[in-house]
């Protein structure tokens, strides 16, 4: 009889192990699955490389009727930003350059979304949500498992993470006074080039910055993120690095008023 029990005890064992193994797969096929690729190779900004070249003047104003035209191809380098967020491969300057592009590609489509309108601003106050009083309040962009506003992009990561203030010169805001939108996509292999050669534009810009050697009127931008600069060095010094006309000890600084038009081609 214990000869027959025996390949009973064995064959019970068995099949235990099977349904606790298959229970295991089970749970391990139904649990949540990330849609974006965290660890993806760096994407190609190609896409937007195209349009910023078709679609932005050499005065940095855009075309968003153009924009509105391919308004598909931009969406298509939009879902190419969020199926893959920068993973722990990435170098500093190719992450800089991502979200550089998904600030600056996201909030063209933001304009677009609401197309046509006279600033930027009206967007927060002609949508009713709760708790959304601008629109860098507006979480629409997903990415890496997370939804983040344009405020998340500029101020808890560029600025918090890599504590590099020229991204201010190269995030733009679709307005008059802001840093101009350039023409070309931002891109690892010439980032550094590309945000010394945009501080030198907008220091540089009578609109944006009036520089003499007694006054200097600057841009609001050195007001409110004055900090982010002085990290550095002092805000004089900074300037001076880029002004054709340098700063003096004495010279006298007083702030512009922003300029919130859309900084749209005329």
């Amino acid at each position: 009889m214990t000869q027959f029990l025996e390949p009973l005890k064995l064959n019970n064992i068995l099949m235990k192990s099977i349904t606790v193994l298959t229970s295991i797969l089970i749970l391990l096929n139904c649990s949540p699955v990330q849609s974006n690729n965290l660890e993806g190779e760096p994407v190609s900004h190609e896409i937007f490389d195209q349009l910023l070249n078709k679609y932005v003047g050499k005065n940095g104003f855009v075309d968003y009727k153009g924009f509105q035209k391919e308004r598909a191809k931009l969406k298509e380098y939009l879902t190419l930003l969020q199926s893959t967020a920068p993973g722990k491969s990435w170098s500093k300057n190719e992450e800089i350059a991502y979200w550089i592009n998904v600030y600056n590609a996201f909030t063209i489509e933001l304009v677009l979304e609401h197309y046509p309108v006279e600033s930027i601003k009206d967007i927060g106050s002609s949508i009713q949500i709760p708790f959304v009083n601008t629109p860098w309040d507006i979480k629409f962009i997903e990415i890496g498992g997370e939804t983040y506003d344009l405020n998340n992009v500029e101020h808890g990561i560029l600025r918090k993470k890599w504590k590099e203030p020229r991204v201010h010169f190269a995030i733009n805001c679709a307005s008059y006074s802001c840093p101009v939108l350039r023409e070309e996509a931002y891109t690892a292999e010439k980032l550094d080039d590309q945000l010394s050669d945009q501080a030198k534009r907008f220091i540089n810009d009578d609109f944006r910055n009036d520089i003499t050697k007694d006054k200097a009127q600057l841009s609001k931008l050195f007001d409110w993120f004055g900090g982010d600069f002085k990290a550095v060095m002092p805000i004089k010094d900074f300037i001076n690095q880029y002004a054709d006309v340098k700063i003096g000890d004495k010279t006298d600084i007083s702030y512009k008023e922003y300029d919130w038009r859309l900084n749209e081609q005329k």
